[in-house]
């Protein structure tokens, strides 16, 4: 099944907002996983540095050349990510879309996941869109959309750089 933001929104991810305009109160605060995508006529332009936060003392940054090897023109998606429940049930998509977007703001995280998309020129105008799930689903999904990804395209969508794999299964 082709990724893309028709079949996302078929598939019950809600949401579908430029960054810019995100209401995070409105993000449910429920296990799920998530997709940043590109919006109509998007043009990719990198900025020789990114905006997002330094992670073990490491910038997060890449050469255009490599940006630029990640970058997928026909794709809608840029990243797909989780959020599972945390181990004290206090974690979520409302959280995980936060300490996102606070990255791309240069704060520190707590991993680097999607870093890609911080350097971008003008990220606040890419869609986030997420979709609730059960806890106990949130891995295996976002594994098979990857897999997915990678069977359409050949790799993994821009600022995904490692391969999800269901855990627990």
């Amino acid at each position: 099944m082709p990724i893309n933001k028709q079949t996302l929104r078929d598939a019950g991810f809600a949401g579908f907002r430029p960054l810019a305009r995100l209401e995070i109160n409105r993000v449910p605060q429920a296990p799920g996983i998530f997709a940043v995508l590109k919006p109509d006529g998007y043009e990719p332009r990198f900025l020789a540095k990114s905006t997002a936060g330094v992670f073990k003392k490491k910038d997060p940054s890449l050469r255009e050349a490599a940006l630029a090897a990640e970058w997928i023109d026909d794709a809608d998606v840029l990243y797909l990510g989780k959020a599972g429940p945390g181990s004290k049930g206090n974690r979520g998509l409302r959280r995980q879309i936060q300490e996102f977007v606070d990255f791309g703001k240069g704060k520190p995280p707590g991993h680097w996941d999607g870093r890609l998309i911080w350097q971008l020129a003008d990220p606040q105008s890419l869609v986030i869109a997420w979709k609730e799930l059960p806890a106990a689903e949130v891995n295996l999904a976002e594994a098979k959309y990857h897999a997915d990804f990678r069977e359409q395209y050949g790799r993994l969508p821009f600022a995904n750089l490692v391969q999800a794999r269901a855990k627990g299964v």
